[in-house]
């Protein structure tokens, strides 16, 4: 019996089991984009930083990076979340989280290796006063479990562990876009205000402060991604209004005008909470999501960019994409090693520079090469059979 049911953006067949078709590549691009400017954003000091995005609005590629996983998760488990097989997928999605955790721990170790070894072998003890990493210094033994415990967390290495409370809310999230998803739209919305307002956030317990990137606030921008996937898997359309396509022109434009000329001491908060009026990132502003959406918005329905992003399966930004989470581990290890050379150096914009052009090239590099791992793997089975 033929069933007919969503896939990456195209209808699949399925007999008895699951024949893949031609993957829809344009979120792999998207997310590679992502992926390149949060490398470039995370040596800071060197010149490719001027070109990205967040000097031109007010949100960054972590909000088109989140966005994006939404609507990947919903295309992924949005239709096999069903009676049956719930169990067995809620399963799956929590050893993401494990992994994506495990991920997280491991980066930020290599990160305390690349800073310490800096500091020895260049002489510079005052490297280890970079990106919060000097309380794992001086209180080791707490500083270890803090980290271990999601406590404490190092500069630039704060995503990975977001993600992973992400998904372990994944299960429930994507339980109640089955059966009420307007009720999931509220509920995230409300925990996002709630969040914003009362400073609802996991704190750390090693020194003062508290998550960089709160998953409480960051949940709602994922969920809606989740949302608007299911709403394309039912059929349903993004509308064109021409009001709607103004209204979000418009904005880009004003956060673009507001950016470029720091006009960050105007006032319309009108005596309203800071996650309504505010520009942080941490707990989501309004302002920042709303960025984020008009900017997607407008790039969803240009049928140009559609067509310029639906790219061929070998393409090297599609491999970049589909390799997310290891480009992003490979990404954030090469950039912590910038950032030591750029302090080590002066901060010299060149040598930063030249560095970022070589490691977007090592992140091709690397991508062609977690493909070829997959091609092998794939062969042996074959041959043996």
């Amino acid at each position: 019996m033929l069933q007919k049911t969503f896939g990456g953006g195209k209808d699949q067949i399925k007999v008895a089991h699951s024949v893949p078709t031609e993957r829809d590549t344009r979120l792999d691009v998207f997310r590679a984009l992502c992926l390149l400017t949060i490398f470039i954003n995370h040596v800071p000091g060197q010149y490719l930083e001027y070109l990205t995005h967040k000097n031109y609005g007010f949100s960054d590629s972590a909000e088109a990076f989140v966005l994006i996983s939404g609507l990947s998760v919903g295309a992924a488990y949005g239709g096999k979340f069903v009676a049956g097989a719930r169990l067995a997928l809620t399963l799956k999605i929590w050893r993401r989280a494990l992994t994506l955790y495990v991920a997280h721990i491991m980066t930020s170790v290599v990160t305390l290796a690349i800073f310490a070894g800096g500091a020895l072998y260049f002489g510079r003890q005052d490297l280890i006063g970079e990106i919060n990493i000097r309380p794992i210094v001086e209180q080791a033994e707490q500083g270890i479990v803090a980290m271990v415990l999601l406590g404490h967390q190092l500069g630039y290495n704060n995503i990975l562990s977001m993600y992973a409370v992400l998904f372990l809310m994944l299960p429930g999230l994507l339980w109640l876009n089955v059966v009420r998803p307007r009720l999931l739209f509220v509920l995230s919305a409300g925990l996002w205000l709630a969040a914003g307002c009362f400073k609802l956030v996991p704190y750390n317990f090693l020194d003062e402060g508290y998550w960089f990137l709160n998953p409480w606030s960051w949940q709602f921008l994922f969920v809606i991604g989740i949302l608007c996937m299911s709403h394309a898997r039912s059929g349903g359309r993004l509308p064109r209004s021409r009001w709607l396509v103004g209204l979000s022109a418009l904005y880009l434009l004003i956060s673009g005008f507001w950016v470029l000329f720091s006009w960050w001491n105007l006032d319309f908060s009108f005596g309203l909470p800071a996650v309504l009026t505010g520009f942080d990132k941490t707990f989501l502003s309004l302002t920042r999501l709303l960025h984020v959406l008009a900017l997607g918005y407008l790039l969803a329905i240009i049928p140009f960019v559609s067509r310029l992003t639906r790219l061929d399966s070998n393409h090297p930004l599609v491999m970049i994409g589909r390799h997310s989470l290891e480009v992003f581990i490979f990404g954030t290890i090469l950039a912590m090693a910038g950032q030591v050379l750029l302090f080590v150096t002066g901060r010299n914009p060149l040598i930063g520079s030249l560095f970022v052009l070589v490691g977007i090239g090592l992140h091709f590099v690397y991508a062609y090469y977690l493909d070829w791992l997959k091609e092998v793997a794939v062969r042996k089975p074959l041959r043996a059979a």
